[in-house]
């Protein structure tokens, strides 16, 4: 996961958190917003972890938003490992730094944002079709939808619960972040 940056018309600035499964090569979250703390990051991993389930390890630089006391502690309670990149080498995270190059290319470059509402519609309308229509040569030209699609059913007992038992599950993830901390 990381951050990429624009701006919309006015010069005001849009901050995009990115998370790309490395294993499936989908961009499950593309949330932008004027500023996002530890706490937003939190709150869209909690999204994400009541639709998909809890990650083994979440690799990430070494941002405030991402070494910050509550987002450490928000993990280890879930039991999910951290791989801080080493500061100044990008290419440990090369998943996502591939990502951004091309969402900066194919979605940031060719469009001009006037509010943050509609650069947000822009950006997840970008990211279906990154995942849903664009075929990836590392994926055998599998869509990353196609490619986590065919993971899925591969693995028996592995497929993410169905909807009617998701809200329990986010309940319980907002849950971890708001208990209190013991000495």
């Amino acid at each position: 996961m990381d951050f990429i940056f624009d701006r919309t018309t006015n010069g005001r600035a849009i901050k995009i958190l990115s998370i790309i499964d490395e294993h499936t090569r989908e961009c499950i979250a593309l949330n932008a917003s004027r500023k996002m703390t530890s706490e937003d990051v939190i709150a869209v991993l909690v999204d994400l972890i009541a639709i998909r389930g809890v990650p083994t390890f979440v690799r990430c630089d070494n941002g405030p938003e991402f070494i910050s006391k509550s987002l450490r502690k928000f993990l280890e309670r879930i039991d999910v490992g951290t791989s801080y990149i080493e500061p100044g080498s990008p290419w440990e995270n090369g998943f996502v730094e591939s990502f951004h190059s091309r969402f900066r290319d194919e979605c940031l470059a060719c469009e001009e944002f006037t509010t943050i509402s509609e650069a947000m519609t822009v950006i997840d309308e970008w990211r279906s079709m990154y995942n849903q229509r664009r075929p990836h040569s590392s994926l055998g030209g599998q869509t990353p939808a196609e490619f986590a699609s065919q993971c899925a059913a591969s693995v028996p007992g592995e497929n993410p619960p169905p909807a009617p038992s998701l809200p329990p599950l986010q309940r319980h993830a907002a849950d971890l972040i708001t208990q209190p901390e013991l000495s």
